[in-house]
């Protein structure tokens, strides 16, 4: 069976797995639960009685963001809308809900306290990117007279807050695995991560790939894949993806302290460029209003993220999926599309601030105290 058939068969099951998810939290509706189950062999997704990841998006007037962009230090101008012209405000009044359980309001000072002296930091591309941002203005809007610093270089930026040690940084690196210039050229070795001695010393680790693997051509910042001794011009995208992120689970099992580090995987953040997803004539996300009702997504599944469980079913640390991918695609209203400060024509695929990576936030937050 070929590896991109193996992908869709994972996914599909997947799906299958989810519809039964579905209609187990439905034969059990209206229970209330305020706590996470047992995790799942090697740490997988989450197997608790309440499954944070299914649920809806339920619009309330009154949900208001948790920070004002103006007044978050942190934000880039790519990803403030607000200030870029967008001129709705209704995306900010979508909550996500659970089906089985409540989640809880994120509390920047309990966040802090809980993790006070300890380091953080986000690894992966522009998506890890904007959640590491929307972090960071969360907290900030809870205790905005703690002190705080902030350095923004390449390819470690870090905000600290100082009244608690808490460091929240955030290392640049899109594939994760290193790209090396050599003779031949630049070359993105799929069995090496040298970057990952920047990465030993945190408590938590939430990791993230995938989006800069699809670039093609002028876009890439690479010439050659290496796979073991051999150089390729180009490589089936989800196979070079697998062995990649194949390479950093063998890292986080060689380099990781159970008892020391928390580690999360992001999940794979979609874009919205293709209208027919969604069932729409429209062609991309640009004028999208409201998201997606439901808890399902028309296209289904993207097969990036049967990668990713196909790897994390091999790791043996305990690594927490932040599902996020599904909730994410129902969001098609919620990129900065025309409204970016730096980047030109219409993105689909980054986040407007403040926005979707609160949710990711207040996921994050509530595996931790859950």
């Amino acid at each position: 069976m070929g590896f991109r058939l193996q992908v869709l068969l994972l996914t599909f099951l997947q799906a299958l797995a989810l519809f039964s998810q579905e209609a187990i939290s439905a034969g059990h509706h209206g229970s209330s639960v305020g706590h996470h189950g047992r995790v799942l062999k090697h740490g997988r997704k989450q197997v608790t009685s309440c499954n944070l990841f299914q649920g809806n998006w339920v619009f309330d007037p009154s949900w208001n963001p948790m920070y004002d962009s103006s007044s978050c230090p942190f934000i880039d101008a790519e990803f403030d809308c607000i200030k870029y012209g967008r001129p709705d405000k209704q995306f900010l009044k979508y909550a996500w809900k659970p089906d089985s359980c409540n989640l809880p309001r994120f509390d920047g000072a309990d966040f802090l306290n809980r993790w006070r002296g300890k380091k953080i930091m986000f690894v992966g591309d522009s998506l890890s990117l904007n959640m590491w941002e929307s972090l960071s203005c969360m907290i900030h809007a809870s205790v905005p007279s703690a002190k705080n610093t902030f350095v923004k270089k390449d390819p470690i930026s870090t905000v600290n807050f100082q009244d608690y040690g808490v460091t929240l940084s955030l290392f640049r690196t899109p594939y994760l695995v290193d790209i090396v210039r050599e003779d031949a050229g630049r070359v993105l070795k799929l069995d090496s991560i040298e970057a990952g001695k920047y990465w030993k010393d945190m408590d938590m680790l939430i990791f993230n790939s995938w989006h800069w693997w699809t670039h093609k051509g002028d876009d890439r910042p690479f010439d050659y894949f290496q796979d073991g001794t051999n150089l390729y011009k180009d490589m089936d995208r989800l196979t070079a993806f697998y062995k990649g992120l194949s390479t950093w689970g063998k890292w986080v099992d060689t380099n990781v302290d159970p008892s020391k580090t928390k580690v999360f995987f992001q999940g794979i953040s979609p874009t919205h460029y293709q209208g027919r997803e969604w069932n729409s004539p429209k062609k991309n996300c640009q004028g999208e209003l409201q998201p997606l009702t439901g808890s399902t997504y028309p296209a289904g599944a993207p097969p990036e993220a049967g990668v990713v469980s196909k790897v994390l079913s091999n790791v043996k640390y305990p690594v927490y999926l932040l599902d996020i991918t599904t909730l994410s695609q129902l969001r098609k209203d919620a990129h900065p599309s025309t409204y970016s400060g730096d980047h030109s024509g219409n993105d689909c695929s980054h986040w407007c601030l403040p926005g979707l990576p609160d949710t990711w936030n207040q996921l994050l937050y509530a595996a931790l105290i859950m």
